[in-house]
């Protein structure tokens, strides 16, 4: 298993000290061209891996990490192969890899992608936000909270919880 940095802790939202104070930084992909059919206002997009509009990859990309001035994409912490999708049953299955096997801000990152899905597709899907398996020591626990619909909505009526999410999923200048 290729090492990877990040953890919980420092110089971004959380404070601290840095688990991994130099992570492995990958590089952005480009954008993708869109078709001329995806352009036609006639023709009805589908959420897929493929679609610019809604595509899913595209939106969780660029979530920031909570403690480094880089996004989950440059961190390897999602990737489009992890992204599964099926329109016609309106589901959605975003595996994450965080960067360390102990990685601190785990749930915080799971919750930071799940709530950008739940701001940006209709609510007929369906979605699941879980740790790509062994990937993590607390695999278990961290997907058992993210599962749980009740605990996710808890912790969105945390005002200081919200607040850290928001930066995570706004944009950095």
């Amino acid at each position: 298993m290729v090492p990877r940095g990040s953890g919980g802790g420092g110089g971004g939202v959380g404070g601290g000290l840095l688990e991994n104070a130099n992570p492995l930084i990958y590089e952005r992909s480009g954008e993708r061209p869109v078709t001329a059919g995806e352009e036609d206002e006639q023709v009805p997009d589908s959420i897929d891996a493929q679609s610019p509009f809604l595509h899913l990859t595209h939106l969780i990309r660029s979530i920031n990490d909570p403690e480094h001035p880089l996004t989950l994409e440059e961190l390897n912490v999602v990737e489009q192969v992890r992204v599964q999708v099926s329109d016609p049953e309106s589901t959605v299955a975003v595996a994450f890899t965080p960067t360390i096997p102990h990685c601190s801000m785990a749930t915080l990152i799971g919750l930071s992608i799940k709530v950008k899905l739940l701001r940006s597709l209709p609510q007929r899907f369906k979605m699941d936000v879980h740790i790509t398996p062994g990937t993590h020591a607390s695999e278990h626990a961290v997907n058992k909270q993210l599962a749980d619909k009740e605990r996710v909505a808890a912790a969105l009526e945390n005002t200081h919880l919200l607040e850290v999410v928001n930066q995570c999923l706004s944009a950095r200048s």
